[in-house]
């Protein structure tokens, strides 16, 4: 399946990293079937399908367009041009709505990640460190080495941030978890909480250590615009 050929000269905006990945990723954050997607783009499911499914494609600049437009957000993220970027860099809104968020939507948004923020002591002064996380049974768990920053968190009280934010509309919101930290060694809770993981660290190697995470406060906020 391929695309109507652009017109000599037009210009194309190649791939920075798996335009498929991003594609489907985005699509499925926003609750969209392929078809949806693909009606909304102005193209068919199959075409769609094989941007999604084929590393090498290279659609033309109208067709990125229109799918960043459809997924709200844009053709440099899309193409993985934005991947060194912080967040964030986008121009605030005119008059932006600043809302607290409710408990229930803070837990939502927390069990919905897959990467935090963990805020842990150390002798030299506060750290802070990202970290692979689920949620099981209400509290936030993630491994790690012996040694490592996160295991450095059993036996303090912690921080736990979580946040998404959207560039191409200036808005997002953020969840803020403070808590206990203790080291899981019960063998059936360690057991029980590799196979409810959400991802295994990205870090790779050795990373035997649980730790968890008893929740004292949760609180949230959200950026939106108005209307």
């Amino acid at each position: 399946m391929t695309e109507p050929q652009t017109k000599p000269g037009t210009v194309t905006e190649v791939p920075l990293g798996d335009l498929g990945r991003r594609l489907a990723a985005r699509r499925e954050q926003l609750g969209l079937s392929r078809r949806e997607a693909a009606q909304r783009a102005g193209m068919t499911g199959s075409y769609l399908r094989y941007l999604e499914e084929h590393p090498g494609a290279t659609p033309g600049s109208g067709s990125l367009i229109r799918l960043a437009e459809v997924l709200q957000t844009t053709v440099t993220e899309l193409t993985g041009g934005a991947v060194d970027l912080p967040p964030g860099v986008g121009h605030a809104v005119r008059e932006p709505e600043f809302i607290d968020l409710g408990p229930g939507e803070c837990q939502a948004l927390l069990g919905s990640h897959g990467v935090g923020r963990l805020a842990v002591p150390t002798s030299t002064g506060p750290v802070i460190v990202p970290v692979n996380y689920s949620v099981v049974d209400g509290a936030i768990v993630f491994r790690t080495a012996l040694g490592a920053t996160p295991s450095l968190a059993p036996g303090h009280q912690v921080a736990f941030e979580v946040d998404r934010i959207d560039d191409a509309f200036s808005q997002g919101w953020s969840v803020l978890v403070r808590g206990d930290a203790w080291t899981v060694t019960d063998e059936r809770d360690r057991h029980w909480f590799t196979q409810q993981a959400y991802s295994a660290p990205w870090a790779g190697g050795s990373r035997d250590v649980w730790v968890r995470i008893e929740p004292h406060t949760v609180t949230g906020r959200r950026i939106r615009i108005p209307g």
